[in-house]
């Protein structure tokens, strides 16, 4: 089995126009936020004393902010083991997904509803330069526009506490989504899927967009039931 290691996150010295538990807690966030947390089975282990030694700063703000991050899930602390970014079981990734599709589903409805011509015209151009012949060449293209495909639905859905309650499981619904696009014939399956769901939007057909967002969601259980990799904690 293979041992967790110490992972350095590649920060940047701060400075201190803000708070430093301010700076050291979005610099922090925002390189999990970037993370494959499900690429390899080893867990990520955060070290306080190299986290301030990047950012340049004291271990105190540093403690604070992880306290924080801690607190809002990001990472968590292993008895006689250290602090860890969060990664889930398979018992929790399906029960996220779950609770996405659910979410996301609403914020479709809302958006058919109440989204912008101008918003709606965006959303479906993010997809206008990709073709399904040649997608294998650039799926990391794709990867970024998927993940802001979905983000955009959210925050369409015009409501400010769905955005805030999915920040939280993007992280993990991020890896997931990056991981299982390069399943034979996944990527090209959701480029067919994101076209539906962008008809439905701009036809205003709330209660089909909210049926298709949220099967293409639910998609990922099944993916996630067949091809789980990861070992429990």
């Amino acid at each position: 089995m293979l041992q967790p290691s110490d992972t350095s996150l590649g920060l940047t010295s701060i400075g201190q126009t803000v708070s430093l538990r301010e700076q050291a807690y979005d610099s922090i966030k925002q390189s999990i936020l970037a993370m494959d947390l499900y690429d390899g089975s080893a867990q990520i282990r955060l070290n306080e004393h190299q986290i301030a030694q990047e950012l340049g700063i004291s271990r105190t703000p540093v403690r604070e902010a992880l306290t924080l991050l801690e607190r809002e899930g990001f990472v968590s602390t292993v008895p006689r083991r250290g602090l860890f970014v969060t990664r889930k079981t398979k018992r929790e990734i399906i029960e996220m997904i779950t609770v996405w599709a659910a979410l996301e589903g609403g914020a479709a409805h809302a958006a058919a509803r109440h989204a912008s011509d101008a918003d709606l015209h965006q959303l479906s151009r993010a997809f206008e330069d990709f073709e399904l012949s040649t997608l294998p060449e650039h799926v990391k293209a794709y990867e970024e526009a998927n993940l802001n495909f979905h983000q955009t639905i959210i925050r369409l859905g015009g409501c400010g506490l769905m955005v805030e309650m999915t920040a939280n499981l993007f992280i993990h619904m991020r890896a997931l989504r990056s991981i299982f696009l390069h399943r034979p014939g996944r990527i090209e399956d959701s480029l067919r899927e994101h076209a539906a769901i962008i008809v439905a939007l701009q036809a205003r057909d709330a209660e089909q967009a909210a049926i298709l967002v949220r099967d293409h969601a639910l998609g990922l259980i099944a993916h996630v039931e067949s091809h789980w990799a990861w070992p429990e904690r």
